[in-house]
């Protein structure tokens, strides 16, 4: 038997022994199971992305599979399978990731990989890659592939009228994570009550620690989040002076700091060399954020002049706040991981016709020190989260 070029013979399952496999016939599968959806005709460049066979190989396999009775040939490339599968899932829902990188996107990520298989749905997952454009033409890719519905997940609001008006076109309903796209349904957190709920910690933390006395509020964001993300310092703005009313105003100073934990590390770094003030109150809008500004009132040799809350309860903010003197005081959880879940049974509800409102809200509690090991009591079990993984967990 001639061996296959190690790309184009597909993944081995069920402990299947490589001497007992013929590579034409499994490849044959693969194309077979290309196919996702009844009366799917489709080109022979789309066999290739879907196979990961190179084009000849694609090409001399559709047409044994058409000699053989399992495709046909329809136009001039195009190919639709007659071969029925024993089994054929209910639904098919397309997952467009805010980004591989995010360690908050990839916990909504896992999440939802669980509860797809858990109820039998087959997930069709891209990646946006934190870019406009690659989640513009993945929104056209999940149409191509015929998902039921989309779950989307993407930053740049610019855009999020296209996207949802690409849907709107092909039919298909839209739940859209944490930035709202016209006609979806919003999925996530309430981002001003979150902030609001930072604020008030931090507020009572003054009162307890410095006898209510502060030099200095200190906001860190990024405006490319957009208004809805950049409402979590409103509203933290907003708790502080709901336990500390007397605060003056021109005590607030807001920075825009990319989004990121280099970032924060580095624009805090130099506001700190401008300002002499003692007592600060930080809010952030995601943790990543919280942490380099951690970090950087300890590089500027200054970690007790501060007090810090995050946002998003990540795993790296849960490590932070067990350190012994650590000047995070908490982080406002999302709890990503129980996400899937919520999305799965919302994208059920709405695929079966039944009414949903046009937003659903995730529930926040304060994550601290006091309280971490109740929230997440298996966090020793996970590896710890490295420095790379801060670096470019933007946004969330």
């Amino acid at each position: 038997m001639m061996k296959a070029p190690s790309n184009q013979m597909p993944m081995l399952a069920n402990g299947a022994k490589p001497s007992y496999l013929v590579g034409p016939i499994l490849r044959g599968c693969e194309l077979l199971k290309s196919f996702r959806s009844p009366g799917e005709a489709l080109p022979l460049h789309e066999l290739v992305a879907r196979t990961g066979l190179n084009k000849t190989t694609a090409f001399r396999a559709a047409q044994s599979l058409v000699a053989g009775g399992l495709l046909e040939r329809v136009g001039h490339d195009h190919y639709r399978s007659l071969f029925v599968p024993c089994h054929s899932r209910e639904y098919r829902i397309g997952y467009a990731a805010m980004t591989g990188n995010s360690l908050f996107s990839q916990e909504i990520s896992t999440s939802l990989r669980l509860a797809a298989s858990a109820r039998d749905i087959e997930l069709i997952e891209v990646d946006n890659h934190l870019n406009a454009k690659v989640a513009i033409n993945n929104s056209e890719r999940l149409i191509r592939d015929r998902v039921n519905l989309a779950i989307e997940f993407q930053v740049h609001q610019k855009v999020a009228p296209e996207i949802a008006s690409n849907f709107s076109r092909a039919g298909i309903p839209v739940i859209a994570v944490h930035t709202p796209h016209p006609g979806a349904v919003f999925f996530g957190g309430n981002n001003y009550l979150a902030g609001r709920i930072a604020g008030r910690a931090l507020a009572r933390w003054a009162n307890a620690s410095w006898s209510g006395k502060v030099d200095s509020v200190l906001l860190l964001g990024h405006a490319a989040a957009g208004p809805l993300t950049t409402s979590r310092l409103t509203g933290t703005a907003a708790g502080i002076s709901e336990i500390l009313p007397d605060l003056d105003a021109a005590k607030v100073v807001t920075l825009d700091v990319g989004g990121g934990y280099a970032e924060s590390m580095d624009a805090v770094i130099r506001h700190l060399s401008r300002s002499p003030a003692s007592h600060i109150l930080v809010g952030c809008i995601n943790d990543s954020v919280a942490l380099g500004a951690v970090r950087a009132f300890a590089e500027a040799g200054r970690s007790d002049h501060c007090a810090v809350v995050g946002q998003n309860g990540t795993i790296a903010a849960r490590a932070e706040l067990r350190e012994a003197n650590t000047r995070l005081i908490g982080s406002v959880g999302f709890f990503p991981e129980r996400y899937g879940e919520h999305l799965v049974s919302l994208a059920l509800q709405m695929l079966r016709g039944e009414s949903v409102p046009p937003a659903v809200f995730i529930k926040h509690t304060l994550i601290t020190k006091q309280n971490v090991d109740v929230h997440y009591p298996n966090d020793a079990l996970s590896p710890s989260p490295d420095m790379n993984s801060l670096l470019f967990n933007r946004y969330h």
